[in-house]
């Protein structure tokens, strides 16, 4: 039998393997690594609308041994917590986003690619992708370029939080840098107008004080450019290979929005950057006959679900006019819905517009697409491109 839980890295078609196991098993006791896969996406639905499930502790007593500030962060981010601690982060997350200015996205773009552009050849991953999400977030908010490059520099080691298993290396780097990261999202935060009446909204609604709210602020701030970073970065990445391999979908001499937006969204069900998540049964759970006990380790293989011949017609083609590609599970359903979802996919419409309408020729430079070694994403390590 083929592996269930594999590092990206070591396989070249996990497709493949979520076919077969959708095949036979819609759910499936992995032993050897004591959690459930669940592959289908009418399975996967009701467990993210569960509320027989949780989000697993990543850092149970502070077995990891994180600093004050991390703890901080992970101790208040939406998308690691449970009950009444998630319904505030959440509504404190969402009024931030609320509060995002607009600014011209396409100034930022063409900096990128200006200053890393030579003779024609440019890394996508590096130069774009692992940038433009958090810069635009940043200058959304009013950062200084300082803050913006100490930030963007360091942001690859704060996505590290929401690791559940960190090397001593990683837990160092997150460690050393938490402190200085907080307090500049804290002292920016502060001088913005909006963000005292937050304060006290979110305070009073919840009777909590002011410095709790304040914690939570920054730390769910530092989770939106956590989101931005991982699922902007997979986005823009997927979609780009997808008009490389597709040429014929977008006209040269018509180039639609519209017709953009439809390739990203269908890219998130055919090819997502994240291809499964975690929760834990707090209660016995019965799927299909199944039951799954409480306190047992679910891994919904969200790449899987998306590939589901009973919820997507003709599921293993690539169409953007597929009438219900939205309903892709990639930044999940439900209360724990990935905030930076709509963020995401109207950063990479307006990117990929960009490019097209500004170089003539866009073609792929690499043979061989390596992936970075995660369980839980599937993100291209570089991405070589020649535009003209």
């Amino acid at each position: 039998m083929s592996p269930t839980l594999f590092s990206q890295s070591d396989i070249k078609d996990p497709y493949y393997v979520y076919k077969t196991m959708l095949e036979k098993h819609s759910i499936f006791w992995d032993d050897a690594n004591q959690i459930w896969m669940i592959y289908s996406h009418e399975y996967c639905t009701k467990i993210l609308n569960s509320p027989k499930v949780n989000i697993p502790a990543i850092n149970p007593n502070n077995e990891q041994e994180l600093n004050e500030y991390t703890l901080k962060i992970i101790n208040h981010l939406s998308r690691l917590s449970n009950g009444i601690q998630h319904v505030i982060a959440k509504e404190t997350a969402m009024l931030l986003f609320a509060n995002m200015k607009s600014i011209d996205i396409n100034q930022i773009i063409a900096e990128l690619l200006d200053s890393r552009l030579t003779e024609n050849k440019i890394d996508w991953v590096d130069s774009v992708c692992k940038k433009l999400p958090v810069l635009v977030i940043l200058k959304s908010f009013g950062f200084d370029q300082d803050d913006c490059k100490f930030i963007s520099k360091k942001i690859e080691h704060l996505v590290k939080i929401m690791h559940p298993n960190k090397s001593a290396k990683q837990i160092q780097a997150i460690n050393e840098i938490s402190e200085s990261s907080y307090s500049i999202i804290k002292k920016q935060l502060s001088n913005l107008s909006f963000y005292q009446p937050l304060l006290d909204k979110i305070s009073e609604s919840h009777q909590i004080t002011l410095e709790e709210t304040t914690t939570i602020s920054v730390s769910n701030l530092i989770g939106l450019l956590i989101q931005s970073y991982d699922a902007g970065r997979g986005i823009l990445s997927n979609s780009l290979l997808q008009i490389i391999n597709n040429p014929n979908l977008i006209s040269k001499n018509n180039i639609d929005k519209t017709l953009i937006q439809k390739l990203v969204i269908e890219t998130l069900r055919f090819d997502p950057p994240i291809h499964n998540t975690r929760r834990v049964a707090i209660t016995d759970i019965i799927l299909d006959k199944t039951v799954i006990k409480k306190n047992e380790i679910l891994l919904l293989v969200l790449a899987s679900a998306n590939r589901d011949p009973k919820k997507f017609d003709d599921a293993l083609s690539f169409n953007i006019e597929r009438i219900n590609n939205n309903d892709n599970l990639t930044f999940g359903i439900g209360s724990h819905m990935c905030l930076a979802k709509y963020f995401s996919i109207h950063l990479t419409t307006e990117t990929l517009f960009y490019l097209l309408n500004n170089y003539k020729t866009i073609t792929s430079l690499e043979n061989n697409i390596q992936y970075e070694p995660l369980i839980n994403a599937r993100l291209p390590k570089n991405i070589w491109i020649s535009i003209q």
